[in-house]
């Protein structure tokens, strides 16, 4: 598989950010033994410098991706991560009428173990659709737009706690709903999850400046939302 070149949505001398395509891993993991092509590397090349990944997001998940050029700007990216400074905002499409607004705080497992962190999740609904497609043993398929604002940043949050609400996230895998993510996949050939890292703001840790990061949605995601009304 090939993503080209990465776009680049915001660069200085001090870290660089990506809209990071779907499909795509940050780096090297035994949990993705078979992908051969990392972010890490790829924008390495691309910019003929070494890059440090701030945080993580999904192999699914498209969107904001922010690295460091320096070690040193790396543990204080790293930082404002762990100390909840960086507002994150995701977009994501999820069966069912959501509600208009809500917060999850389901605690989560640690990597697989039994150890269990506590994990805040707020959104609300931003438009919802019923689409004249039968699913299961419904006539139709109802589907919600939702913004995300993940408080905590455990892995695979945002997926486990629209699946703690039964609102699961279309073409989620292993966490979203079989029957849906089949249904979304013959009629509109989606086999990437609709979870997308749309903003990130944070404070400059060198310039203090307020930095406003915003990554467009990929094409599969924006047929998706094209589909609903108003």
């Amino acid at each position: 598989m090939s993503f080209g070149p990465l776009e680049i949505i915001y660069r200085d001398e001090h870290l660089v950010a990506i809209n990071k395509p779907s499909g795509l891993i940050v780096h090297k993991t035994p949990m993705a033994k078979d992908a051969k092509i990392f972010a890490l590397q790829e924008l390495r090349n691309q910019l003929n410098q070494y890059v440090y990944p701030a945080h993580r997001i999904d192999r699914q998940t498209s969107g904001v991706l922010l690295f460091a050029l320096s070690p040193e700007l790396d543990k204080q990216l790293k930082e404002l991560f762990r100390n909840q400074k960086v507002k994150k905002t995701y977009w994501t499409i999820v069966r069912g009428f959501a509600p208009e607004e809500g917060t999850i705080t389901k605690p989560l497992a640690k990597d697989g173990s039994d150890e269990l962190q506590e994990a805040t999740t707020h959104f609300k609904k931003l438009r919802q659709t019923e689409l004249p497609l039968p699913v299961s043993r419904y006539p139709t398929c109802r589907v919600s737009l939702v913004e995300v604002y993940p408080e905590t940043g455990r892995m695979h949050q945002i997926r486990k706690h629209f699946a703690h609400i039964r609102h699961y996230i279309i073409a989620d895998k292993p966490h979203g709903d079989c029957k849906q993510n089949k249904l979304f996949f013959e009629k509109y050939n989606l086999n990437n999850m609709l979870l997308h890292s749309r903003a990130m703001i944070f404070e400059h840790p060198i310039t203090k400046e307020t930095i406003h990061l915003e990554a467009e949605l990929p094409p599969h995601f924006r047929e998706i939302v094209d589909l609903f009304k108003g």
